[in-house]
């Protein structure tokens, strides 16, 4: 049988998170593919048999050939959607820096326009985040910024007049109208419910631009090296875009998507989650249920043994935790994984609980997502319970400070940050650990993570004192984790996450082995080309830095 596709590089890896013993892929330097599957590794002498008149051959001398990184917490269409019509606001560090980046875009757009914002940095406020400055700065326009964590919107008196938001609107969930001193709104809106409050009045963004948003974003996903994602979401337009994506062309990539399970929701929720599996498209499918257990330290909705410095961080998201019991067990009985976020050391607690009476599904782990702070207790549960550690190193990097100013660490106080993104804790207690960004709200480029979860840093600040750098990994740990560990989190471990025949052919190719290079190196470590189901697809410029 020859080959419909050959690669020839100079070195093939298999990253793992533990040492393994000798593999095959020492001595192998070359792939061949058919269809979309390997049918061979090894030597090139021995796969240059396999060229037929038909086989397309690529040739990448000196460049290393890995298994397609996936990314295993990421939004596509709702952080495209965001970024593409939406003012960055990365690296502003002071509430003026913010104003300047504002005032382009109200010098640019009508009078009546809204004005959307994404990667605001609560951390700009002096105390608590409100509104009232942009008012101030920018009487009668519509302004909307969601913060750095993507679970609260600081907005302007004027959208608080638009929607007549009171501050005594009622939810299911944590979510508030957060309101001042004067009992009046003061522009700080937290969490998913009260965020739709202000979402239903967005401009809405027709599908064809939206669809040219997510694309557009996933070619630098996959310039930067993914061949995969997995979406822990799947809220309107998402399944709209991809099929119009798929309808003019190809998805440079995989998406597995998870729909949310909302807060405090009933079984005719439950249902309609349950009806969405399995439901695809050629690179695209539905697979898993998302569980929100608690919010963010940040805005003083996670979930821990004890409250913050501000009486807060103290109950779950779901206020009837009996009912995420009841949610879970409605899931695993179907066959359907669940993957829940649970930052605080409680939340993570109880999902283990929950996880270990429902037990395992067959189709692939149970997942818990951030696990920001938990305690020495919890660390051996997940490889107990084989349940997958979903990490985010980039949140530790670039969400906190090793001094302890940030919001996040003033809030939950030094002994809960110390058992803080325990990256390399959970890793060494034989967890699973996969890594992923949660882009948009960290960086999407896996190069720029990776990079950070091996010095604890910023990889482009040599000046930034690392963040707990006890729990920094090798380069081959943080790359399994968006490999071998990527693929058991999917379920997928027998046909993703390796170089071998017969699993998908799958790829990434690095012009220098990423294992053998510094950490700062690796950003600008040129991706050749990605491989998704045998089909190559070139990147002669690939980008550094964040999309």
């Amino acid at each position: 049988m020859y080959a419909d596709v050959i690669l020839f590089a100079r070195h093939l890896e298999q990253p793992t998170a533990a040492p393994a013993a000798p593999d095959p892929l020492d001595r192998a330097d070359a792939v061949a593919i058919t269809g979309d599957r390997i049918l061979a590794v090894g030597p090139a002498a021995d796969i240059a048999a396999l060229r037929g008149p038909d086989t397309v051959v690529h040739d990448f001398p000196g460049a290393t050939i890995l298994p397609g990184l996936v990314d295993v917490h990421a939004h596509p269409v709702w952080g495209s959607i965001s970024i593409g019509s939406g003012v960055d606001l990365l690296g502003a560090g002071t509430l003026d820096q913010v104003c300047e980046r504002l005032a382009g875009a109200v010098r640019e757009r009508p009078a009546d326009a809204w004005i959307t914002g994404y990667d605001l940095d609560v951390n700009v406020f002096a105390g608590d985040p409100t509104g009232l400055v942009l008012g101030e700065r920018f009487p009668g326009v519509p302004i909307s910024l969601m913060t750095r964590d993507a679970h609260a919107l600081v907005v302007s008196p004027h959208v608080v007049e638009l929607i007549g938001l009171t501050g005594r609107e009622s939810f299911t969930d944590a979510s508030s109208v957060e309101v001042g001193p004067d009992g009046r709104p003061t522009g700080y809106i937290v969490e998913l419910q009260a965020m739709d409050l202000v979402f239903a009045h967005y401009p809405e963004v027709p599908l064809d631009t939206a669809a040219d948003f997510v694309r557009d974003r996933l070619e630098l996903l996959a310039a930067g090296g993914l061949t995969g994602l997995h979406a822990l979401d799947f809220a309107d337009p998402s399944e709209a875009v991809y099929r119009h994506i798929e309808a003019h062309g190809e998805l440079p990539l995989r998406i597995r998507c998870s729909p949310l399970v909302p807060a405090d929701s009933g079984p005719d929720v439950w249902q309609h989650v349950a009806d969405l599996q399995g439901r695809r498209g050629r690179r695209w499918h539905v697979a898993g249920a998302k569980f929100m257990l608690d919010g963010t330290a940040d805005n003083g909705t996670a979930w821990f043994d004890h409250p913050d410095t501000h009486g807060e961080n103290r109950e779950p998201l779901w206020r009837d935790v009996d009912a995420y019991r009841a949610a879970m067990r409605f899931f695993t009985q179907r066959g359907i994984p669940t993957a829940t976020h649970a930052i605080g050391d409680r939340a993570v607690r109880f999902a283990l609980d929950v996880i270990e009476e429902v037990g395992p599904v067959d189709q692939a782990p149970h997942r818990i997502e951030h696990i920001e702070s938990i305690p020495d207790d919890l660390l051996g549960r997940f490889a107990e319970l084989d349940v997958v550690a979903s990490l985010q190193p980039a949140h530790a990097t670039r969400h906190t400070r090793a001094d302890g100013t940030d919001n996040w660490s003033r809030r939950i106080g030094p002994d809960r940050v110390a058992h803080g993104w325990r990256t390399r804790d959970l890793l060494d207690h034989g967890a699973v650990v996969a890594l992923g960004s949660d882009w948009p709200i960290g960086p999407g480029d896996p190069r720029i993570g990776l990079a950070d979860c091996q010095l604890r840093r910023p990889v482009e600040e040599p000046n930034s004192a690392p963040v707990q750098p006890d729990q920094a990994l090798t380069a081959r740990e943080c790359y399994a984790g968006m490999t071998v560990a990527a693929a058991h989190a999917a379920g997928a471990g027998a046909e993703l996450g390796r170089i071998a025949p017969d699993f998908l052919a799958d790829l990434t190719v690095f012009a220098a082995d990423p294992l053998a290079l510094a950490p700062e190196a690796q950003p600008g470590n040129a991706v050749l080309a990605t491989v998704v189901g045998g089909e190559v697809r070139l990147h002669p410029r690939s980008p550094e830095g964040r999309p």
